[in-house]
Order: C-alpha cells, then structure tokens, then sequence
C-alpha cells in the first residue's frame, strides 16, 4: 500500500510538471552524451597509442649531397659507410634491441614519397636524389630508442637518427586536450542538470504543499514524503541517460565504425564493446546524480 501511495506520488508530480521534466530529461541527456564521448575519446587516445607506438620506427638518415654537418662533410654516404651501419645494427651490442631493420634506397624514397604526396606540386621539383637514404628500424621495445640514437648518430655519413614517436607525442598531446576539454564541458553541463533537477523537484514540493502538509500531520515520515521527489528526479534523469547511452552507441556505429573505420583503415579505432561498456556508466551516474541532487534539495530548501 506504502508502495502504491509512492508511485501514485510520483505520477502526479510527473505530470504537474511536465515541461521542467522534459528539461531534466534534455539536460541530462546533452551532458551525459558528453561525458559519454569524453570517456569514448579518452579510450581512443588510448588505443591509438598502443596501436601506434608499437609501429614506431626510428629512422636511420644518410646523408645526401646537399647534407650539412660535422658527418655530412664528405657528401653523400658512400656504400662503405651504408655498410657501416648496418654492421652496427647487426651488432652484438644493438641486435637484442632490434626486432627488425631494413633499408630503403633513392627509387624506393622517391618511389614511397610519390605515392605519399601524389597530386601535390612539390612531387615536380624533388628528385631520388635529394632523397635520404634510410634504416627503418623498429625496435622490441620502442621506449628504448635512446639507444640507436646515441649510437648511431655520431657514425659518418648519417644525418640524423629521429624516433617518429616525437611525432605521434605531438598528435597525441593536441587530442589529449580536446578530451580534457570535452570532459570541462561535460562536468559544466553535469552541474547544469544537478541544479535544474534540484529547481525541478523544489518546485514540484511548492506545488503540493497542500498535501506534504496533510501527510506531515497524519504522521508520515520524512523518508516517505521525501521518497517520491528523488524517485521524480531520478526517472527523468534516467530517460535522459538512456538517450545519452543510445547516442554513444549511435556515434560509435554510424560515426566511427561506418564512416572512419573505411576512410582510415590504416588505425585502430574503438568499437561498440567500448561503447556497451560506456552505457551502464553513463545510466549509474545519471541516477545517482539525480538522487543526490533531488536529496539535497528537498532537505535543505523544503519544510515539509
């Protein structure tokens, strides 16, 4: 009967104010869809750096005829000193670092630079040889690069021997703060629907003071007259989370998996196991914001 008399609550406070929960719902659907995203954005920088680095090369550069430096004096790397390196790189001392090496000549650079830069002008004025030619070298562990760098650099006729995670630390620090900024907004939209379920469920006790005051002087409980405005709040906000949840899902599959999956084939990218998983987050935290919220300010702003 208790139970009955709660969710008879509940339906009349839904319906006397209907607009304020569609703006709940709203709300909390719109900042939960970017918490949702910020988590998904989070797990990609992620998986892009386990995916990446595990790939990163460390480059090996010959010097070309235009080189400057203390290495590059003689020129171009003669075959003598091509040679030269790739007997460091088969060393006793380099071997155990190195999971595999090989080397790419002028045609193969020009050939690579080509394909890469095709339809651009600039293929008109470079030829093979202004090309480096260069060890590709990829390592067992790629955080242990310092060590061809110091090495192999100071060896005649290289250039320069460059980690190409420098770059990917570049790539990645530039989407890590397009995440930390999708997780401000989201934290600012998150305060947004906490004040606007707080100002919902005050107004909702406004609107049935009448009847608190009855049920007050018939000896009702405060945990029961307080039970149907947290239940109010977190229905709303439960609808909201639910849409927030269809929404990752959605962005994931039409988004990602439809759209930057064929257009980038050549990166890892998360799936919808990663946005299942970001689901019941976003539905447990909805809830218990909205619990909390509709606690608060039924206590601290009602005299029932």
């Amino acid at each position: 009967m208790r139970f009955a008399l709660i969710l008879g609550e509940v339906g009349t406070g839904l319906r006397r104010n209907v607009s304020m929960v569609v703006s709940v719902i709203l709300v909390t659907f719109i900042s939960l869809t970017f918490v949702g995203v910020a988590i998904l954005l989070h797990m990609q920088i992620g998986q892009m750096k386990n995916f990446w680095y595990d790939k990163a090369q460390v480059a090996v550069y010959m010097c070309t005829a235009t080189s400057g430096g203390d290495n590059c004096a003689g020129g171009e790397a003669t075959p003598d000193q091509i040679a030269a390196v790739q007997g460091q790189l088969e060393s006793p001392t380099l071997a155990p670092f190195i999971d595999r090496f090989y080397f790419e000549d002028h045609e193969q650079a020009f050939e690579n630079f080509q394909k890469q830069f095709a339809g651009n002008p600039v293929t008109e004025y470079v030829t093979a040889d202004l090309l480096n030619q260069t060890y590709w070298v990829n390592l067992v562990d790629p955080t242990q690069s310092d060590v061809l760098v110091e090495s192999l650099s100071g060896l005649p006729g290289v250039e320069s021997v460059t980690d190409q995670r420098s770059y990917l630390e570049q790539i990645f620090s530039i989407l890590s703060a397009a995440s930390y900024t999708a997780i401000g907004i989201a934290a600012l939209m998150l305060v947004a629907a906490v004040l606007l379920i707080a100002t919902t469920i005050r107004l909702s006790a406004f609107s049935r003071r009448r009847e608190l005051g009855i049920m007050r002087l018939v000896g009702a409980s405060n945990r029961f007259i307080q039970t149907p405005f947290i239940l109010e709040g977190v229905i709303a906000a439960l609808i909201g989370s639910v849409l927030a949840a269809g929404a990752i899902v959605a962005i994931v599959q039409f988004f990602v998996r439809d759209f930057l999956v064929p257009a980038l084939p050549f990166t890892s990218f998360v799936g919808l196991g990663d946005a299942l998983l970001v689901a019941p987050i976003l539905l447990l935290l909805g809830a218990i914001l909205a619990a909390f919220s509709a606690k608060f300010a039924i206590t601290r702003y009602l005299k029932v």
